[in-house]
């Protein structure tokens, strides 16, 4: 007689499976990048100073731009007294500077998945080593503490986001059509996800790509990450194939 376990029209086992911890905002830090659990009173100001002139910055998220310095504190202290989203701030550490925000959100122990996202990005962090760390840092933490799935998730229309979740290894997974009404237009999302199968070599993929020896004296990559997550991803995004 078979038995449920070996079913497989019920889906894989997953044996001994123990919901990980929620994250509690550990500092994360590597070479490049430093994240901090956001503070209004440590961080809003230097924040809002990197984000001053770039309104576009805030074209699809919810919230923002942020008009006054005092906007944007009373934005972070509220977002900050939040265990989901759980917002860190991002420090640049080669330029000593405070340049972004990411959060994990639906955060579900229980099934073992994880999001990231809120991500804001100033012009100053975008396309830096610390930028691509940082990323790297926030995901390395889900898979270490056991989560089994880490997603991104984003505007369909937004495709420099999309491009970004490509190149960092998350597989393309569709669209889901009139998802929310975000600042009163419509927004379909696009959704990635990196798995925990996924992770070992996405990990070592990254791990390559930051090692000292794959930039030049003037900081110049050698391997671009996007050709060594290529290899891990189990599916590419049409709508980037597309424009290629």
């Amino acid at each position: 007689m078979r038995s449920d376990t070996d079913d497989i029209r019920l889906g894989a086992p997953v044996p001994g499976w123990v919901p990980p911890p929620a994250p509690v905002g550990a500092v994360l830090q590597g070479r490049f990048a430093r994240l901090e659990p956001l503070s209004a009173d440590t961080h809003a100001a230097l924040l809002f100073r990197a984000f001053a002139g770039q309104d576009a910055v805030w074209d699809y998220m919810p919230y923002g731009p942020f008009s006054s310095a005092a906007q944007y504190h009373r934005w972070a202290r509220e977002a900050a007294d939040k265990p989901d989203p759980l917002f860190y701030a991002i420090e640049n550490r080669e330029t000593q500077t405070w340049g972004g925000v990411a959060s994990y959100l639906r955060i579900d122990p229980a099934m073992g998945t994880i999001e990231v996202g809120h991500i804001a990005l100033s012009p100053g962090l975008q396309r830096t080593r610390a930028a691509t760390e940082a990323m790297y840092l926030m995901m390395a933490w889900a898979f270490d503490a056991g989560y089994r799935r880490y997603e991104w998730k984003c505007n369909a229309l937004n495709l420099p986001s999309r491009r970004a979740a490509q190149r960092l290894g998350f597989s393309y997974e569709g669209v889901f059509r009139q998802a929310a009404v975000v600042k009163g237009r419509n927004r379909d999302t696009a959704w990635f996800a990196v798995t925990d199968r996924d992770w070992p070599a996405l990990d070592e993929a990254f791990r390559v790509w930051l090692s000292p020896g794959n930039f030049d004296a003037g900081g110049h990559q050698r391997e671009r990450l996007s050709d060594l997550t290529r290899l891990v991803r189990v599916s590419s995004d049409p709508a980037l194939s597309a424009r290629a």
